[in-house]
């Protein structure tokens, strides 16, 4: 009998060891962290992302074991090198940088769109430009070369018969980043600017400009081009494409919200603004800008064909003609999943 007793005793401790372990085994794959980085560009056009960090969509649908690392860039080259080499995952970026990027690299795909338009063609008001046409023999001012208010701008001239140059004969392209275009139209130094709001709206409002062509005369459509896209990395797709989802989700979440609540959401970007780079906004300049986009999900294959063109022509894609396929870098199958979904 002692040694009927010695032996239940043994296995009741085995058991008591087996089982602790088995806790120890769950409680650690409870507790592993997924890193998600999250790139964004310090833009109020970037409204769905600042909204979606704001208000925890992208942490609520990742989960508690999830862990959100944010980095702002300045522009989109940097940001587009950035997902094709791993040091982000997913984010907010202009079509013709990532555009380019794709077809160095092959492993970037565009998953959802987050707003159209949203630039708007502002003219130095003592530079005696009245029509598009007058700014022959002017200087306009772009933030970068190949982004999207530049391929507009190309766009613009060409539909009316104007030339680019590097002299008086046509149109002189600059690049200026936004806040030192503002000065540069106080100065005098550039005579006009295809502009990203809510820069155009902020000339306005000092009196230094006008608008030549409003956020929806701008081509192609009429503004109705996408200016901000949601892309991930082939990388991150094919590990976590459950969590590329949900980050679909929360983009749709965030569209909806300013859509509801306009108000608040002015407020909740000036909010991640001052976040990502120190400084608020005041609410009446990001309604100006949100006023002059088209928020949406939405995006199509001819979309990005028709900017890949502007681009190609332009000289900015190093490429040959027949290499112009996008077919494979606008993926919609998670965006598609999520509509089914509602």
């Amino acid at each position: 009998m002692k040694k009927l007793g010695w032996i239940m005793s043994l296995i009741l401790l085995v058991s008591l060891v087996l089982s602790a372990c088995g806790q120890s085994k769950e409680a650690a794959s409870s507790a592993v962290t997924t890193t998600v980085k999250i790139g964004i560009l310090k833009n109020v056009t970037h409204a769905p992302g600042f909204i979606a960090l704001q208000n925890n969509y992208f942490q609520d649908a990742f989960g508690k074991n999830a862990k959100i690392d944010v980095t702002a860039f300045d522009n989109g080259a940097d940001f587009a090198t950035a997902i094709a080499t791993d040091q982000i995952d997913i984010g907010y970026v202009g079509p013709g940088p990532v555009i380019n990027q794709y077809l160095k690299s092959k492993n970037i795909r565009v998953i959802a769109g987050a707003n159209n338009g949203g630039a708007v063609l502002v003219a130095r008001k003592d530079a005696g430009i009245n029509s598009v046409k007058d700014l022959v023999g002017k200087t306009v001012a772009v933030a970068a070369k190949g982004g999207t208010p530049d391929l507009s701008l190309r766009l613009l001239l060409k539909q009316e018969g104007l030339k680019v140059s590097s002299d008086t004969s046509g149109v002189q392209i600059v690049t200026r980043a936004p806040a030192d275009t503002l000065v540069a139209i106080r100065q005098k130094e550039v005579d006009a600017t295809l502009i990203a709001e809510p820069w155009g709206t902020q000339i306005i409002q000092e009196g230094t400009g006008t608008i030549l062509v409003d956020w929806n005369k701008i081509p192609p459509k009429d503004g109705n081009y996408p200016l901000t896209i949601l892309v991930a990395s082939d990388t991150f797709l094919k590990d976590h494409r459950d969590l590329a989802k949900k980050a679909v989700k929360a983009n749709k979440q965030a569209i909806d919200f300013i859509g509801q609540n306009p108000n608040k959401a002015y407020e909740q970007i000036s909010d991640e603004l001052k976040q990502l780079t120190g400084k608020g906004m005041e609410p009446a300049l990001i309604k100006a800008a949100i006023d002059h986009l088209k928020l949406t999900e939405d995006i199509t294959l001819e979309d990005i064909n028709e900017q890949a063109k502007t681009s190609f022509d332009a000289g900015y894609l190093k490429v040959k003609a027949e290499e112009l396929d996008f077919s494979k870098f606008l993926d919609l199958s998670l965006l598609n999943e999520v509509k089914k979904e509602k």
